[in-house]
């Protein structure tokens, strides 16, 4: 066998449903699943032995220790030369496997991964989320997608390991990176594969249709935590951090500068004495406020002619500012706690 495809769920039982029809759905058939059931309160038995008779399938349960160790404990049962790592709300498409085994054959490698897409069937708030997490004007590519990348860094919601290389690293790291576990481990590893010599690429065309945060309260939490995250993988590997990585924080005091200009021009104005002072007033709060509008209409225009609809363009104007300012405060302040403060 030459696939085992783990995937960790935790009260997702709708979820893990799709991902393994869209699994039944596969061209190439050489592969088993692996479903680790991490103390969920609503199990998925029932999902797993509705597909019993399509797929080589085994479920586990286990008390919960969070994705990564569930992970682990996928692999440490698992039979195939790769192992590939998708979370319970992706989808694969039918070619899915057959792109990630023409790669191998073209070019053999220790670890890939690839990118993902918004499906048809997503809300109108998960495709602005989808946008704002993969566009170029959000440094959205920062996480994959793009060929010309030095090293490219899969993450756990689509990426593979051969068996033996993710067995010698000790798989995902039981070590927090963010208020929450489940952020920063995936980079860790990728890390860690790096620095043990193995090869690691992109495979373009081994896309899966991954499910986002339902609403902006959510998606604030999950990009706040990766800011946070990305300070502490910084403080264990020093290389990992670059210039990229800093620019939503950038953003984000760029934005309250701005605003904080725009207001006292608005102020200066109402309170002064003469119409050439109110005047000046005006134009510095048009002059702040106008890089925030210009940012806002790209933004429009381009996830309008992207996702070919005005109304997912609309809503990925506050999805982006929620993607950079929420990552950038977590940057900041985990800068702030580990880096000035020393905690």
């Amino acid at each position: 066998m030459k696939y085992s495809i783990i995937v960790p769920v935790f009260n997702r039982p709708d979820e893990i449903d799709e991902l393994l029809q869209s699994l039944t759905c596969q061209t190439l058939k050489d592969f088993e699943v692996i479903v680790v059931e991490d103390g969920s309160q609503v199990d998925c038995k029932n999902v797993i032995e509705k597909y019993s008779n399509q797929l080589e399938i085994k479920y586990f349960y286990k008390q919960n220790t969070g994705p990564g160790q569930s992970r682990n404990y996928g692999v440490e049962r698992a039979q195939g030369e790769y192992v590939i790592i998708i979370d319970s709300d992706a989808v694969a498409p039918e070619g899915y496997l057959q792109a990630i085994d023409d790669e191998l054959r073209r070019q053999p490698c220790d670890a890939f991964g690839g990118p993902d897409a918004a499906h048809d069937s997503f809300t109108i708030v998960q495709k602005a989320i989808s946008y704002s997490m993969t566009s170029f004007f959000t440094t959205g590519g920062i996480r994959g997608g793009k060929k010309q990348m030095e090293k490219f860094h899969p993450r756990s919601f689509n990426m593979g390991v051969r068996r033996e290389v993710y067995q010698q690293l000790g798989g995902f790291s039981p070590m927090r990176f963010s208020k929450m576990s489940l952020y920063g481990e995936d980079i860790d590893f990728s890390i860690r594969i790096f620095k043990g010599g193995y090869s690691c690429r992109l495979f373009p065309e081994a896309w899966v249709w991954h499910k986002r945060r339902t609403d902006f309260r959510k998606f604030w939490k999950q990009v706040y935590n990766s800011g946070l995250a990305r300070i502490n993988l910084y403080k264990k590997y020093p290389e990992a951090l670059k210039l990229v990585h800093a620019l939503p924080a950038v953003f984000t005091v760029g934005v309250a500068c701005l605003l904080l200009l725009c207001i006292a021009g608005l102020l200066f104005s109402a309170f002064a004495k003469e119409p050439s002072t109110a005047a000046l007033g005006l134009k510095l709060s048009v002059l702040s406020i106008a890089p925030i509008i210009l940012y806002a209409l790209l933004i429009l225009v381009d996830s309008s002619i992207r996702n070919r609809s005005l109304i997912v363009g609309l809503v990925s104007v506050p999805s982006s500012f929620v993607q950079l300012i929420g990552y950038g405060i977590g940057f900041l302040e985990a800068w702030w706690q580990r880096c000035v403060l020393k905690k």
